[in-house]
């Protein structure tokens, strides 16, 4: 339900944080448009936690200012702010039922009819049965729903979620990301949400702020970000991208015709976001779900008009849905090829010779000046 008024957008203008020496985030510009699910999606240390603080007030920006609508809040207290935040861990009082519990807020501020507004609350996050419960009776995230109900009950223009589902295991966690959208969706305020899971901003968000060591890469919709990435750390941060370093040969038309090994490749020059003067550098990107897998008997059959490498599987994983292959390449050395097991050829196994071709409209351009590894998770930074 979003709004064109935009008088209660949240808006971001210079706002940085310092600690001594070390720069959390570096002076940004952001406008969260009001009723928009907005994600702030980067790695554990990227200021996307420091951001959202700044926005509730638990955090004193070094530099800039905070609007909520035309209200500027910079150095308003937390209470003072029409802001709620939920947090990883619920903080819930364990002492209280449900009903007590969304309650809160309201007995605080001296209302004393609270039962129409806690119930029409639980049924909005689908708890009303669990009124008279306490909060260890509940799952995770039953809790984590009642966490929700208790910060829209205070109606905030803003709710803050940082980490809301991290505590979570996996399929608790997808669930919960479809309820919060719907949550969103049928109160119509503005959601701002601190994730470091790609999938669960992707899944949620309008508009993702993607983070990297305190600056945003990029901004944009989800579908926008994953297909059109602008920098090496948002290819590779979001999902997986195979990136091959080129060389532009030609320009024709539209299109920039590049070498790369021994193979030329097309790329439309609307998707390059780098330099592409003649015999310069160019990173080439293709998503692993783009590309058709052939058998080298059958390379005749490929039409024509494709990109088109050479390679060798070096190996096959079945994962259900589909099998994802890694393929030794003269241009990359492990090529990830994600293909659907629709009609599955046999000979497609370790050691066979391949054909790796897709449609030059799904390649996207970089600079190469880039670190070609940014963004890319270690198993390390997983385990963290």
């Amino acid at each position: 339900m979003t709004t064109t008024d935009s008088s209660g957008d949240v808006r971001l203008t210079g706002i940085g944080k310092t600690y001594g020496s070390f720069t959390a985030v570096h002076p940004l510009d952001l406008t969260v448009p009001q009723g928009s699910f907005f994600a702030l999606l980067g790695a554990s240390g990227c200021g996307k936690t420091t951001t959202l603080r700044m926005i509730a007030g638990l955090e004193e920006p070094t530099s800039g200012t905070v609007y909520l609508g035309d209200q500027e809040v910079t150095h308003l207290p937390p209470y003072k702010r029409p802001v709620n935040t939920v947090f990883q861990s619920y903080a819930l009082f364990p002492h209280l039922d449900i009903f007590e519990n969304v309650a809160f807020g309201l007995r605080r501020r001296g209302i004393k009819s609270v039962k129409k507004q806690v119930e029409e609350m639980l049924e909005l996050v689908q708890l009303g049965e669990q009124a008279r419960k306490k909060p260890h009776q509940l799952s995770g995230g039953q809790q984590q729903r009642v966490a929700v109900a208790r910060a829209l009950i205070n109606h905030p223009k803003v709710l803050l979620l940082d980490e809301p589902l991290g505590a979570l295991d996996l399929k608790l966690r997808r669930q919960m990301q479809l309820e919060l959208k719907r949550i969103q969706t049928e109160v119509g305020i503005t959601f701002i949400h601190v994730t470091h899971d790609q999938e669960e901003a992707m899944t949620m968000a309008d508009t993702v702020a993607v983070m990297n060591a305190g600056r945003v890469e990029q901004l944009g919709a989800p579908t926008d970000l994953y297909e059109n990435p602008q920098t090496t750390f948002v290819a590779n941060f979001l999902g997986t991208s195979n990136l091959i370093e080129a060389e532009v040969d030609t320009k024709n038309g539209g299109d920039i015709v590049l070498k790369a090994g021994g193979d030329k490749l097309v790329l439309p020059e609307s998707r390059c976001a780098a330099p592409t003067k003649t015999g310069g550098k160019v990173l080439v990107g293709i998503r692993p779900e783009k590309i058709a897998l052939t058998h080298a008997d059958d390379a005749g059959s490929i039409p024509e008009g494709r990109n088109r490498i050479t390679g060798k599987i070096a190996d096959a994983s079945f994962i259900g849905v589909s099998t994802q292959y890694v393929i030794d390449t003269p241009v990359c050395d492990e090529f990830a090829v994600y293909v659907q097991n629709v009609e599955r050829d046999g000979r497609l196994v370790p050691g066979a010779d391949v054909v790796l071709h897709w449609s030059p409209a799904h390649t996207f351009g970089l600079d190469a000046a880039q670190d070609i590894d940014a963004g890319v998770e270690t198993v390390e930074e997983e385990a963290a």
